[in-house]
């Protein structure tokens, strides 16, 4: 097991009815900013709860916060942040809008040009952001209970991130009830991005850490077994509460340490996001299978691991394992209903390759992946295998 430093100082209020809660979390006297999506917290009765509990504070609002969010609309936010004075941050959404207020917590007192933070990256450390907290509702990317976050700028087809120990939520409210209002394809976008963001911690190399391999695939497990119930058309509970948790538990950092991780798939699937306007989640599926066939020799151990031990397939050789166990990450995905080939969202793939290849190259991202070995040239040919 590798050394490590692990501090996560979220606290975490989960189950129905925590929202009212939040009113003994925010300072008393603070200046709080709510922020918040597309509206969607206004008709599944969010909104109305958040007011409630906040009904002592000075609250004021920013919405519109879209998916993959926009660094262009946040500088909206931030200039509000700045007249109003404002002193806490509070998300009210998903990972974009939680994502988004991470930025706007680092980007408050912060001297320079605002995207600086993104491009340089800036590490935001204790005591510098402003504080936040969220209310989570849309379960997937783990945010609420991380410390990192990415932001698109559309007028440059950049999509970056970064992140740093002071942009930890200070609480974070999941209430699996708001699982009931959640359209299937963001569920599936949920399910896909929580399992991917296991992968991208797991499929590396056999380790010696145990404890971190079985919370990782028990993870998997679960959002397997959890994905029909979630998805069934009728609403229940305690898999929502599964399902929530699992999202968050698999990207709070506890299954990272001690290990080595990849990430590469995430690097890749951004630029596909930035491109086309593809669902990041749906990204992940893209590119993941043709990421492992193309690292074969190197992940097959845990490939292998992960087929026998996820999905209990114990006959064959290492290699034959390992195989199986891509065509059954590309089945799952595929009972899904997400596709994992690029053609299958956009006609105009051509030249993605080399558009992700100069890319990496401009930003001197010369070796990605868990053994940093990972090239532009590399990523061109995962890309295009993933045509």
């Amino acid at each position: 097991m590798l050394n490590f430093e692990f501090k996560n100082p979220t606290k975490i209020l989960f189950g129905r009815g925590e929202i009212a809660k939040i009113s003994k979390e925010v300072p008393e006297d603070a200046n709080v900013l709510m922020i918040y999506g597309g509206g969607s917290i206004k008709n599944n009765g969010v909104y109305d709860q958040v007011k409630e509990a906040l009904k002592g504070h000075q609250v004021y609002e920013f919405g519109g916060v879209p998916a993959n969010p926009e660094y262009e609309v946040l500088i909206n936010a931030l200039d509000l942040i700045k007249e109003k004075d404002i002193t806490f941050l509070l998300a009210v959404g998903g990972g974009s809008v939680i994502d988004g207020t991470k930025f706007l917590s680092a980007a408050a007192n912060y001297e320079g040009e605002p995207w600086e933070i993104l491009t340089k990256p800036v590490r935001t450390f204790e005591g510098e952001g402003m504080p936040f907290g969220t209310v989570l509702t849309l379960p997937a990317t783990g945010s609420e209970m991380n410390s990192g976050y990415v932001i698109s700028r559309r007028e440059t087809n950049e999509k970056l991130s970064t992140g740093g120990p002071g942009l930890f939520p200070q609480f974070s409210v999941l209430d699996p009830e708001v699982v009931r209002s959640i359209p299937p394809r963001q569920i599936v976008n949920g399910l896909t991005d929580a399992y991917t963001h296991v992968l991208e911690q797991y499929m590396t190399a056999p380790s010696s850490a145990d404890l971190q391999e079985r919370i990782a695939e028990s993870i998997l497990i679960s959002l397997q077994e959890t994905a029909p119930k979630v998805l069934s058309g009728d609403f229940d509970y305690d898999a929502a509460g599964n399902f929530m948790w699992c999202c968050t538990m698999a990207l709070n950092g506890l299954i990272q340490k001690g290990v080595i991780t990849d990430w590469a798939v995430h690097a890749m699937g951004h630029e596909l996001t930035a491109y086309f306007g593809i669902d990041h989640a749906r990204t992940l599926a893209i590119i993941a299978p043709s990421h492992y066939r193309y690292n074969f020799e190197s992940k097959k151990g845990k490939l292998a691991q992960y087929a026998e031990r996820v999905w209990g397939i114990k006959d064959g050789t290492t290699e034959e394992k390992a195989e199986a166990g891509i065509r059954k990450l590309e089945e799952f995905f595929h009972s899904l209903n997400i596709q994992t080939r690029l053609s299958e969202y956009t006609e105009d793939y051509e030249g993605t390759a080399e558009r992700v290849e100069r890319a990496f190259t401009e930003r001197n991202w010369l070796g990605l992946g868990e053994y940093k070995k990972l090239t532009p040239q590399d990523a061109y040919k995962i890309v295009e295998m993933s045509y």
